[in-house]
């Protein structure tokens, strides 16, 4: 792919397939045609998911040269935001809030459990490729803590007997 930013050619090593190109354009549809990089959030999601889950840099440039921006513009927010991966995680991502709330009603406790239940610590992917543990600051559910994401979908008020539910509806 090349592609053509303030009269300089950026190539990319990686291209992005075109059903991820049509989700991205759902987007940028959205915004002004000089505008496109204002989908830069919602489209390293969609490349995010359609890529194993995880955003590589070849990945990161050809989604910088389809929208038209320089490729640190998108390493900027990949990098900000904990809700993108830059490392292979498990199919499962178990994401814990640790933050004060959370923390304040066993976060630690969670921790301690998904460690020893899945065998790995924070960073890590069970040997199989199905779980990886994320700790992450505040995901917006205190009245729910302690709580995780896993697939997009929060569970709150956590025991442990809740979490090998959650673990063993998804094995």
């Amino acid at each position: 792919m090349v592609v053509t930013l303030e009269n300089k050619a950026i190539s990319s090593k990686q291209e992005l397939s075109s059903e991820v190109l049509a989700k991205i354009d759902s987007w940028t549809a959205k915004y002004p045609k000089d505008q496109r990089q204002s989908a830069v959030i919602p489209a390293l999601h969609i490349v995010q998911d359609a890529y194993d889950g995880s955003l590589t840099s070849d990945l990161m440039d050809a989604l910088a040269a389809y929208l038209g921006m320089p490729n640190i513009s998108v390493y900027e927010v990949a990098t900000f935001y904990s809700m993108y991966e830059h490392k292979p995680v498990g199919k499962n991502k178990l994401s814990v809030c640790t933050n004060i709330s959370c923390m304040l009603r066993g976060s630690d406790n969670v921790l301690a459990h998904l460690k020893t239940r899945l065998g790995i610590s924070v960073g890590e992917m069970t040997e199989d490729g199905k779980f990886s543990i994320k700790e992450v600051e505040c995901m917006g559910a205190c009245g729910g803590a302690p709580m995780l994401e896993l697939n997009k979908v929060y569970y709150e008020n956590l025991t442990p007997e809740k979490l090998d539910e959650i673990i063993d509806a998804v094995k």
